[in-house]
């Protein structure tokens, strides 16, 4: 198992559809992030150890899958988050832009991402709906030492148990 110098990441990524929602919906308009004391505390480097989700894009990839990065940097008051995954070899690149809302923080796309627990020297469970089209994809990140808390969080939210995998670790992701 990994010590607790690193802090790990599980996601979790569930696609639910939004074609039976009626009245407005502000998360569609704006993009809101709930990431009050994530500056400080959860910059640095993190390893994504886990992914679950019902995606097609998932199931095509899970068993190539390796342990991915990600760093997340305070930037002028907005927060810069960088992640790597092996089994789709690419970078993605966010920037989480402040609003006038003190703790709250919008992207460009139809995006939401709010931290359910935390322990900053070892692990972030964080559940992210992203909004395409008419159906969003629900991603959820945590730590080695909760894996139990992984797969039953995954599972209450609708991700099938075969669909949740503990990525292995790869030369970009030590042991210790």
């Amino acid at each position: 198992t990994m010590t607790s110098l690193l802090k790990t990441i599980y996601n979790i990524t569930n696609y639910i559809r939004l074609t039976n929602v009626s009245g407005s919906l502000d998360l569609a308009v704006m993009v809101i992030w709930e990431l009050k004391i994530l500056f400080v505390q959860m910059s640095g480097k993190w390893y994504l150890a886990g992914f679950a989700t019902n995606a097609q894009w998932f199931l095509r990839y899970k068993g190539t899958m390796g342990m991915g990065t990600a760093m997340f940097n305070a930037v002028d008051g907005d927060l810069d988050i960088k992640s790597h995954l092996k089994a789709k070899r690419s970078l993605m690149h966010n920037l989480a832009k402040k609003t006038d809302v003190p703790g709250k923080f919008s992207r460009g796309s139809l995006n939401d991402m709010r931290i359910v627990d935390v322990k900053y020297d070892e692990y972030a469970l964080v559940y992210t709906v992203k909004t395409i089209g008419d159906s969003s994809d629900a991603v959820i990140k945590l730590s080695t030492e909760v894996q139990e808390k992984f797969r039953q969080f995954a599972s209450e939210n609708g991700v099938l148990p075969e669909n949740i995998v503990i990525l292995p670790k790869n030369s970009d992701c030590p042991s210790e």
